[in-house]
């Protein structure tokens, strides 16, 4: 463990020192916070557990990738442990992308985002689905979605680039979305996105902010991933023409240059995949975390040194970012990661779940003092 975090064991806090034999007992014991905080499983068999949202009773619903279904997790008796995890839906195409609105559950496959209605009081029996828009791009590639209400209460549902990197002629491609919850009035809000898995709004300026993947194949350390701030509509963010803040691609960074694109509020760690972020906005933990982001990091695929797997943390200060640093890790161990963490959600009590679609657990993180 790192001087001065915590380590895990089955559960309980150890805080300094080594954790010592025992500790590998259990794989949370590989896992390292900040002074005061803890981990523990929250829903232990969530298969290929990807995007969150909560619902108004208090219901954790779950995307996935590869599963192809949607669970609804509860925690009946408010124990901080689900008691039950339902399967709401199989069978459907990457149904990563899940937000509540209005006593309905949205899930966004690849081609189409569907509605089921006064979900929470039909767990057990759910209603068949609305279609809501079935006009998106059936493109795999970066076609999984991250879906979610904004506070102009329009739904935002991003559009991968179909490629490591390339230049489409529809503007759908390496887009962030919007549309109205009945699915028409479909626009562009934000462009030049090569593959954003995550985002959310600042509670109080109410602006975007969003992480995007950075392309393959130009080495180790280069490009970084990307926290990027929307203020305004029609921005654009630079792919396929630049990365990062100054990387102009090889292929078609001679078309435009970095000068001409709205540059990432934080440069990440290259290849780290960050996927979820929220802004944290409980009470739980200490005062110095009120607003600021926490970002999970999938981890590199193609990098020859691992890197990622884990949980950041970027700090702004008057709105812009002043740090990125570690608040969870230990997912990536020598011999290769057992857990990938995919999304982060603000629990009503200020605790925060992390989805892991490796492990296919979720986690919640808590905060009770040094």
């Amino acid at each position: 463990m790192v001087f001065g975090r915590v380590c895990i064991l089955m559960g309980l806090l150890i805080v300094g020192g080594a954790c010592g034999v025992r500790a590998q007992s259990s794989p949370l014991s590989l896992l390292s916070l900040p002074p005061g905080f803890q981990i523990a499983v929250y829903a232990p068999r969530v298969p290929n557990a990807r995007a969150l949202a909560l619902g108004a009773g208090g219901t954790v619903f779950v995307g996935t990738r590869h599963a192809g279904k949607v669970y609804a997790v509860v925690d009946h008796d408010q124990d901080q442990r689900a008691d039950e995890v339902h399967t709401l839906a199989e069978d459907l195409f990457m149904p990563s992308g899940v937000a509540f609105r209005d006593g309905a559950l949205y899930v966004a496959e690849v081609n189409r985002v569907l509605r089921y209605d006064d979900i929470e009081s039909r767990l057990a029996n759910p209603p068949s689905p609305v279609v809501v828009n079935d006009t998106l791009p059936r493109d795999t590639w970066h076609g999984w979605k991250f879906i979610r209400f904004g506070p102009d209460d329009l739904l935002y549902v991003p559009v991968g680039a179909p490629c490591n990197v390339c230049s489409k002629s529809d503007a759908r491609y390496a887009s962030i979305l919007r549309m109205k919850p009945d699915g028409s009035a479909l626009e562009n809000f934000a462009r030049g996105v090569r593959n954003t898995v995550g985002f959310d709004w600042h509670p109080e300026t109410r602006e975007l902010w969003f992480t995007d993947n950075g392309r393959d194949w130009l080495g180790d350390d280069s490009p970084p991933c990307e926290l990027n701030r929307a203020p305004q509509p029609d921005l654009h963010f630079g792919f396929p023409y630049c990365h990062g803040s100054s990387i102009s691609d090889p292929d078609f960074g001679r078309e435009r240059p970095c000068t001409a694109f709205t540059p990432p509020a934080q440069e990440l760690g290259p290849h780290v995949a960050p996927l979820g972020m929220r802004f944290y906005t409980g009470s739980m933990f200490p005062a110095s975390y009120r607003n600021q982001i926490f970002i999970a990091e999938h981890g590199s695929w193609n990098r020859s040194t691992p890197i990622g797997y884990r949980v950041m943390l970027v700090r702004l200060e008057n709105n812009i970012a002043t740090s990125y640093e570690v608040f969870a890790e230990g997912w990536l161990q020598k011999d290769g990661a057992w857990g990938r963490p995919v999304d982060v959600l603000v629990m009503p009590d200020g605790a925060l779940l992390v989805s892991d679609d490796r492990a296919g657990v979720i986690y919640r993180i808590s905060y009770r003092g040094e």
